[in-house]
């Protein structure tokens, strides 16, 4: 058994140390500025990483959730996909970026590394509907002999989803959710986990550890780390993940 440790980017992007791989969700690593989405939404980014793209070290995977929004995959985490860098995402992101080093997975489908055996399980980026106008996501479910299984969400605002996750793969050792209920003025909805849903998400699941993500750096998140740690407070579920630093996660307990 390897040390399963989480070291805390910013806004979605984590750096996981999992069964000898070093894994970075939805890359994001460029400078605080504002970007132009699709369909006149305006995105600010507030805060810069915690660990610069040349910093990191080996990179063995990536899990992108979906390459549509700048907030889960800005200009420097394409340059890192660029370096050829295995990423794994949904059927479109493997259609619409360069190279063959993207791999699209549909819902339920696997991909082997190492030991590790990766789920891509469903996820729906807000209401109901919402498909149509924020593309499809994808979240991921870790599993390798003798280590935690891990549920990264990616950007899901769906607990009817988390429930079918949790039918094929509970009790889950390590959830890491995206939370912040992300909001753009199009949607009259969270697109991602509310602080209350992540609990939900987090009780569904028999989350061991919470890892808590996509609070921070970014404007149009509208619930802030502090939402999420007051939601959590009567568990002992959420993990303190400063920023930039490497936390080994105990999840036997």
């Amino acid at each position: 058994m390897s040390t399963t440790a989480i070291t805390y980017i910013g806004g979605p992007t984590v750096l996981l140390d999992y069964a000898n791989l070093r894994i970075v969700t939805d890359p994001t690593f460029d400078a605080p500025q504002t970007y132009a989405e699709p369909g006149s939404t305006t995105l600010v980014k507030t805060h810069g990483p915690g660990i610069a793209r040349s910093d990191l070290g080996r990179v063995d995977l990536v899990l992108l959730s979906h390459h549509g929004h700048k907030d889960n995959l800005d200009y420097e985490g394409l340059e890192l996909i660029a370096q050829g860098v295995p990423t794994l995402s949904t059927v479109m992101a493997a259609n619409d970026l360069f190279g063959g080093s993207v791999i699209g997975l549909d819902g339920w489908e696997t991909f082997d590394i190492g030991a590790v055996t990766i789920t891509a399980v469903p996820a729906l980026h807000g209401p109901p509907g919402s498909e149509r106008r924020s593309g499809p996501v994808i979240g991921f479910v870790l599993q390798a002999p003798g280590e935690p299984t891990v549920y990264v969400s990616g950007d899901n605002a769906s607990l009817p989803l988390v429930g079918q996750i949790a039918d094929r793969f509970a009790p889950i050792d390590i959830a890491v959710l995206n939370a912040g209920a992300a909001r753009v003025p199009a949607v009259d909805a969270p697109l991602t986990l509310t602080s209350v849903d992540a609990v939900a998400a987090a009780t569904m699941l028999g989350a061991k550890r919470v890892v808590g993500v996509h609070t921070e750096d970014w404007a149009h998140f509208s619930e802030t780390r502090a939402n999420l740690e007051a939601a959590f407070a009567d568990t002992d579920l959420l993990i303190a993940t400063p920023r930039g630093k490497r936390v080994e996660i105990n999840w036997g307990v």
